[in-house]
């Protein structure tokens, strides 16, 4: 007797984005059923959301029937999956189990919340965005409140805004995706190569160019030094790293090392936590740590960030180095008032999140941007943007870049044509300046888990699929991998997860490092020069070296 498993794609908090006359960022709802005890699942490669319903839904699926509005309930392979259904939801059907959910309206608005029926007696497991930036696995049951959205009388409910009031519409027919068959494997790729179609917004991970990088063992200088890297502590790391016989190849410079000024911080006042996000950039060029000021002969910065590239790659022979941004330039966007950014005529803006993820995680990221503002380009501008400050960089021997903050557009979209149009047209402008000025598909989304971001990767082929690594909260340790696995269920079809870089010197540095020998992921530690390597990550060293 095989039992009935329902794999549901999408957060509790997942807002679907829908401008008219555009392609919507579908929410899909798979349903699956198998004998689960048969199934020998890799939790970190192509992971499984599971929901297991009562007994009286199991049977066996011989004849595979269209999902249909039949007397006031959703039926999904002749069972009832949703009752007290309203009248203005529409099922579009696709193939022979999977359709379209959507609805009508008798107004227009930029935000609707549509009742789509009653679900009662489940247990059920999904992903959760519990920060504007990261979704998790959730564990719900009866009184459900999860996946979707939902409300105290058991109904499920989903919501359509465009995040732009000039933004208006009265109907979204495409605002979930349904499916369901006998393997969640299966499941999963099949209702992705439909969606592709569908949609045509995105591409599958088997059709993208794949860094070089993913196949070196590299080091994160981020947990190391945080935003006080410097060319002498990044050559001591990877000086440290080949004395202990395992030399990094690949090389991730994190914040710290651009031209950047923060107007909220005076001088010698003490420095308040969140502060940091109010910094704007000021040229896309390296800070003077890394660049040596003109007639400054006493100065220990190379000459500039060519010459340092040159040297370590040379001293070290590294084969990758990429350097951290943020979407926008920086956490706090472009500086209105420097000479550097002029060109660009960044704008302030304060971002403003939608009213379903107010109850949700705190953020200081988001609370501080949202505090101080945002110098954002103008989105027809942003290809000019992209491409002086990629190819800048890539002049400078840089291989690739980590783009972090992308959920940040979906809060800055008033009078951009709302936040799917501007995702659409940001992600489009940063991806043909990747491909123009890096050969390699040089890029690592980052912060970037919403149907918005998610549904336009078109050519980017490496996202992060967790929060990150937090190595001096313990309670996180087993959770950050269990987002992942849980979150690769949905990416792992359109990127290779990335999985934060780790401290291989750590507690927690065995378990880390066999998740990720078997995640098929990029492999990256940021310990401290001196406190590198354990013997227990040694193997999984070894293995890429031989790899």
């Amino acid at each position: 007797m095989s039992r009935v498993a329902q794999l549901v794609q999408a957060t509790a908090a997942n807002v679907l984005s829908q401008p008219p006359n555009t392609s919507p960022c579908s929410t899909p709802i798979l349903l699956s059923t198998n004998n689960l005890s048969h199934n020998k699942l890799n939790l970190f490669s192509r992971s499984s959301l599971l929901l297991t319903r009562n007994q009286k839904w199991r049977q066996h699926m011989l004849l595979a029937t269209t999902p249909l509005l039949k007397d006031g309930n959703l039926c999904i392979n002749g069972k009832d999956a949703l009752t007290g259904v309203p009248q203005n939801i529409v099922v579009t059907p696709l193939t022979d189990t999977a359709a379209f959910v959507g609805t009508t309206s008798s107004h227009t608005s930029s935000r609707h919340v549509f009742k789509l029926g009653v679900i009662k007696d489940v247990k059920l497991l999904c992903l959760f965005r519990f920060k504007l930036w990261w979704m998790i696995p959730r564990i719900g049951n009866d009184n459900f409140r999860i996946s979707l959205q939902g409300n105290s009388s058991d109904e499920l409910e989903f919501c359509v805004e465009s995040g732009d009031p000039a933004m208006v519409t009265s109907q979204s027919l495409k605002a979930i995706f349904v499916n369901y068959g006998d393997n969640p494997f299966d499941l999963v790729k099949d209702s992705m190569l439909i969606l592709e179609k569908q949609l045509g917004t995105f591409a599958l991970r088997d059709t993208k160019q794949m860094p070089g990088m993913l196949d070196w063992f590299g080091w994160c200088t981020w947990d190391a030094f945080y935003s006080d890297v410097d060319p002498q502590g990044i050559k001591e790391g990877l000086m440290s790293l080949s004395q202990r016989g395992t030399p990094a190849k690949f090389l991730l410079i994190d914040d710290g090392w651009q031209d950047t000024v923060n107007e909220f911080l005076e001088q010698g006042e003490p420095f308040m936590d969140g502060l940091q996000f109010g910094s704007r950039l000021q040229s896309i060029k390296e800070n003077k740590k890394f660049r040596r000021i003109e007639n400054e002969v006493q100065s220990k910065a190379p000459r500039d960030l060519k010459e340092f590239i040159s040297d370590i790659k040379s001293t070290f022979n590294l084969k990758y180095v990429y350097v951290w941004l943020a979407l926008l330039g920086y956490w706090g966007g472009l500086d209105p008032n420097a000479v550097g950014t002029k060109t660009y005529d960044p704008r302030l803006r304060c971002p403003v999140l939608s009213p379903v993820y107010l109850a949700n995680m705190r953020d200081i990221a988001m609370d501080s941007m949202g505090k101080y503002g945002v110098g954002v380009v103008d989105p027809d501008t942003m290809s000019q943007f992209y491409d002086d400050l990629h190819g800048y960089l890539a002049s400078q021997d840089v291989d690739g870049v980590k783009v972090d903050a992308q959920n940040i557009l979906e809060t800055i979209s008033e009078g951009l044509g709302g936040r799917v149009s501007l995702a659409r047209q940001v992600q489009q402008a940063l991806e043909r300046s990747i491909a123009a000025n890096f050969s390699d598909n040089g890029i690592i989304c980052c912060m970037a888990q919403s149907t918005d971001s998610i549904y336009h990767l078109k050519q980017s082929a490496i996202s992060r699929a967790s929060d990150d690594f937090f190595p001096k909260e313990p309670a996180t340790w087993a959770q950050h991998v269990a987002a992942v696995a849980f979150n690769n269920i949905l990416l792992g079809e359109l990127v290779v997860p990335d999985w934060d870089m780790f401290y291989s010197l750590h507690d927690a540095a065995e378990f880390h490092a066999v998740a990720r020998a078997v995640g098929g992921c990029g492999v990256y530690v940021s310990d401290k020069p001196g406190d590198m390597i354990s013997r227990s990550c040694r193997g999984l060293y070894f293995l890429m070296d031989r790899y």
